[in-house]
């Protein structure tokens, strides 16, 4: 099947949910596309038991879409810089200390928790796999996903300082996972005895510090460029060869590139409609990238939903993906709570931030992605099952409920 009818098939199928929803469900919209999704991919399985062709078409066109490739070397470039860019700095500056923490520190944390007892558990069960690729399991469900994150919390109306707390951590912690399941992947394809600490940490410290750097320069360089001009097509296209030119640059340089472009989106965000932007450049810019967001937000969700149809039903697979939820709750609960208490007396929290920082910390996209990354010998099919179960109920569960709980939470403590 041709890219060109791929991509059609997936814009015809986001446009029909997304107006089931808004007429129907009237859920919030990521998590509409994906729910219906999930139903539509049900009524294919339940058809293709009568109509093998039905099923064996739509599997075909689910497995001819790398998925891996499109999200994560693609589509997440655009989402990060379109969410970058409509975060406002200055309250993010505020909370600067704790975020840096949840997403530096509180990845590394959980990564190695969650690792540690999804190793445990599978020894319980008398199922054991290896150390290293339950920490890759760990790393690729650690980072909560600024895809879903934002999307949610815009339906959620949860308090600004709450949502600065998740999203800023959220746009960073992406980043920041990506390269610790990247330098655990090394490690698990060359062999722990073949790496020492200095290459882990120069591998790290290259894909942290490289992409930080290459979102400051192309961003500053874009700045400049739409500074010299007033011209809002011209400004439109060059933040858009900005986003294209970042993604290109990180995979020849290896450098992280959902950090260079959330960096280059957050410095063009604050200095753009100050300096460089006029008010019309500042209504276009701002305009495209929310059509942007919103069009690539219902294809990647639609998908997420489609994805279905090649999870594994195994149902030892399913269990573990079950057990697999409490798990990173309560460690993700953990590895927040330490940066919290750090600074509780030096920022103003609202009251009970952990819980809803952990609740709110919704997965997505970026786990999947991840995890169909792995390799066959890492325990693909299994670590793809859990991965999938802990997103749906992430999306839905935590999606539908963060609103309710932030009220219930704020008007007791009121």
């Amino acid at each position: 099947m041709s890219i060109f009818n791929i991509i059609t098939i997936l814009i015809i199928l986001s446009a029909v949910f997304a107006f089931i929803n808004a007429r129907l469900l009237r859920l919030p919209f990521t998590i509409g596309l994906m729910v219906i999704a999930i139903v539509f991919t049900v009524i294919i399985t339940v058809l293709g038991h009568f109509q093998p062709y039905v099923l064996d078409e739509a599997k075909v066109l689910i497995q001819s879409i790398d998925f891996e490739t499109v999200l994560l070397d693609m589509m997440l470039s655009f989402l990060l810089f379109a969410g970058a860019l409509h975060t406002k700095v200055d309250a993010l500056s505020r909370q600067r200390g704790p975020i840096a923490l949840f997403a530096t520190i509180g990845i590394v944390i959980s990564t190695f928790l969650i690792g540690t007892l999804m190793y445990y558990l599978f020894m319980a069960f008398s199922y054991p796999i290896d150390y290293i690729y339950c920490l890759l399991f760990g790393a690729l469900i650690s980072p909560t996903d600024p895809i879903a994150v934002l999307g949610i919390l815009k339906d959620a109306n949860a308090p600004k300082k709450l949502e600065t707390k998740i999203v800023g951590e959220s746009l960073f912690n992406d980043g920041v996972g990506v390269v610790v399941f990247i330098v655990l992947f090394k490690i698990a394809q060359a062999g722990i005895d073949s790496m020492t600490v200095g290459d882990i940490t120069l591998l790290f410290v290259t894909e942290v510090v490289g992409g930080v750097a290459l979102g400051l320069i192309s961003g500053w360089v874009a700045f400049l460029c739409m500074r010299m001009i007033n011209h809002y097509e011209t400004e439109v296209l060059i933040t858009l060869a900005l986003v294209m030119g970042i993604t290109g640059i990180a995979l020849y340089l290896h450098v992280s590139a959902p950090l260079a472009v959330v960096v280059a989106g957050l410095f063009l965000g604050y200095k753009g409609p100050v300096i460089a932007w006029s008010e019309n450049t500042h209504l276009y810019v701002e305009k495209f990238w929310e059509l942007i967001d919103v069009l690539l937000n219902a294809v990647l969700f639609v998908f997420i939903g489609l994805e279905l149809l090649i999870v594994s039903m195994n149902e030892r697979y399913l269990m573990y993906g079950l057990l697999a939820i409490p798990i990173t709750l309560v460690v993700r609960y953990l590895a927040l709570s330490g940066p919290i208490a750090l600074f509780k007396n030096k920022l103003d929290f609202i009251p009970k931030t952990a819980l809803m920082m952990t609740w709110g910390g919704i997965r997505g996209g970026i786990s999947i992605a991840l995890a169909l990354s792995l390799e066959s010998g890492m325990q693909r099919e299994l670590f793809l099952t859990i991965t999938y179960v802990i997103v749906v109920f992430s999306i839905i569960g935590q999606g539908l409920t963060i609103g309710p709980l932030v009220k219930r939470v704020l008007k007791k403590y009121t």
